[in-house]
């Protein structure tokens, strides 16, 4: 591959957005136009992250470190992780970062992928602080309509369990309901389709960029007053 072709670090959340992210740099590595270096994770040390589920999990999503490294594995790719604390100071998430954007220039990472939709807040701190490092912020599903989006992801052959949910948009019945078009039918009208404003968050067993399916089975649920959560285990 030519040297000035992007070397891209894929901000992995284990969930849907990233994997349909990964899935379209692959057609573009396809292509030659980029080359997928690694992927890179945040979890928590805390069982506060996944509503007292323990162990380590991928930050917001509750979702196993092995979990994690069965989807690294499915796709063929190393997986950059970066343990936080509970709770865990912008500090301290800053500097840990800058650990990980040191290691990634050694890799010759170029850019860094990210599965941002439209929150501008968001965006804009990522370029904030990815500014003078050498690394790029890249996004690929930027202001995509979601509602074609969630569809795309679904005929395009991601499949998704919903792990987690924010219980001041979407009630804990929606755990562990596949990421389908029934689910696009019952979501409430305020929901955005693919949980942009983190209504939930899914955990991915099964993509384009998959070399086979993870089996995965049911663990336990945690309703707390503000998240609800649901383990998965491999099977």
């Amino acid at each position: 591959m030519p040297q000035d072709q992007p070397r891209i670090l894929v901000s992995w959340s284990s969930g849907k957005d990233s994997a349909w992210m990964l899935h379209l740099l692959k057609q573009a590595e396809q292509r030659g136009e980029v080359e997928v270096v690694a992927l890179l994770t945040t979890l928590s040390a805390s069982d506060a992250n996944a509503g007292g589920l323990g162990g380590m999990r991928v930050s917001m999503h509750g979702v196993r470190s092995e979990v994690l490294h069965a989807q690294a594995q499915a796709c063929g790719l190393d997986c950059i992780e970066i343990a936080l604390p509970w709770p865990c100071p912008n500090h301290e998430y800053e500097a840990r970062m800058s650990v990980a954007m040191e290691r990634a220039k050694y890799l010759g990472v170029s850019h860094i992928a990210f599965g941002d939709l439209f929150l501008q807040d968001i965006r804009a701190y990522r370029e904030e602080k990815l500014a003078g490092t050498g690394i790029a912020p890249l996004f690929p599903l930027w202001q995509r309509d979601t509602n074609q989006l969630a569809r795309e992801m679904i005929s395009g052959g991601l499949r998704a369990k919903i792990v987690s949910v924010d219980l001041a948009q979407l009630d804990a019945s929606f755990l562990g309901r596949e990421f389908d078009p029934a689910l696009l039918q019952d979501l409430p009208a305020t929901c955005d389709p693919c949980g942009e404003k983190g209504e939930f968050h899914t955990l991915v067993y099964d993509a384009p960029s998959f070399h086979s399916p993870l089996e995965i089975v049911e663990g336990q649920r945690k309703i707390g007053e503000s998240f609800a959560h649901l383990d998965y285990l491999l099977r």
